[in-house]
């Protein structure tokens, strides 16, 4: 009777194998080829120094997220020659009013641990504030998916896998180094806490800010601060310099002398509409003065920037710009980030 059973039971798996569904048994077959690719994670984490009962606790339990492979294919591309659109419409959505006050309300919040931030590392308190409300709302949204599970199914999704599984195996050591896996939600791409580090950025950058021996920045804005400082110190702000200025251009002005020779190696859409390098008095000779209040020094070197195109608002960037972009390789972030900061600290 036991043998009969057996053989029946049998029957009845295959039977089920033999009549699953495309879907069921390519679902499957997926979960199979997760789970190995993870073994081969477990692999290279454990050459990195991960230990061993970190990696039997977290990997088991992840499992595939297609929600953000689709987003990870969604996200738009841009091809080289594709048209640039204006600033001024993301400029009006933004930096809001009501992003504005929410800034100015946090800088007064935490203004005695900027104006110690600032001290220690010449990063001024309003960038600061301008990033994390920029990155988060001020921290009110910092995302709700699992980090770990998020960056394994993008790393084994493999379109971009070089990007992924660095990240991966980044927050498998920060979770062996003891932060909490519970603490780990951000944005689907891997971002994290208030101020959006990828977890290779955290392992380098974060910091405490509170004095309580953990970077949280998850749950600190003291922390968040002192850690979005570090990152523009990092990236080589320069203390005292202001990030750029608008100013008005005239319209004799001969854009095809001051072209850019330069080739950018990086981001080439970005860079690639930049001027070339000149001093505030050079700008000055070229009948290019502030628009505002807001000045730079003769002797500053900066590169003219006219995102709306000649006739409308232009800026003046200086290097600390580019360190803006550091954070975010895009021209209307870095823009973004500036002017805001500069109506947090009006």
């Amino acid at each position: 009777m036991r043998i009969m059973t057996a053989i029946a039971c049998s029957a009845v798996a295959l039977f089920s194998i033999s009549t699953a569904t495309p879907m069921q048994a390519a679902k499957a077959q997926d979960s199979s080829d997760f789970s190995s690719y993870l073994q081969q994670v477990r692999a290279k984490a454990l050459q990195q120094g991960v230990r061993a009962q970190t990696l039997d606790q977290v990997l088991p339990g992840l499992t595939y997220n297609p929600r953000v492979v689709e987003l990870d294919q969604s996200q738009p591309g841009g091809s080289p020659n594709s048209a640039i659109p204006p600033f001024a419409p993301y400029q009006r959505r933004h930096i809001t009013p009501e992003r504005i006050e929410n800034g100015k309300a946090a800088y007064r919040r935490l203004i005695a641990k900027l104006i110690d931030v600032e001290r220690e590392t010449g990063v001024p308190g309003p960038i600061i504030m301008a990033i994390y409300g920029k990155e988060t709302n001020y921290g009110s949204y910092t995302g709700n998916f699992d980090i770990p599970r998020s960056l394994a199914t993008l790393a084994y999704e493999g379109r971009r896998r070089s990007l992924f599984e660095p990240e991966l195996l980044a927050v498998l050591k920060l979770i062996d180094q003891g932060v909490p896996q519970s603490a780990l939600k951000g944005s689907w791409a891997g971002a994290m806490g208030k101020p959006q580090f990828l977890p290779s950025v955290y392992l380098r950058l974060a910091k405490d800010g509170s004095g309580d021996g953990y970077a949280d920045i998850w749950g600190s804005e003291y922390d968040a601060v002192a850690s979005i400082a570090n990152y523009f110190v990092n990236s080589g702000w320069r203390r005292g310099e202001p990030w750029g200025i608008a100013v008005s251009v005239p319209s004799s002005l001969d854009r095809s002398s001051i072209e850019s020779r330069i080739v950018p190696t990086r981001c080439p859409r970005v860079f690639g509409r930049h001027s070339q390098w000149k001093s505030m008095a050079e700008w000055r000779a070229l009948g290019i003065v502030p628009a505002t209040g807001k000045n730079l020094d003769e002797g500053t070197m900066a590169t003219l920037l006219e995102p709306d195109g000649a006739g409308n608002r232009a800026y003046l960037l200086t290097g600390n710009y580019r360190v803006i972009l550091d954070y975010n390789c895009s021209n209307f972030y870095g823009l973004a980030v500036g002017l805001l900061a500069d109506e947090i600290r009006s």
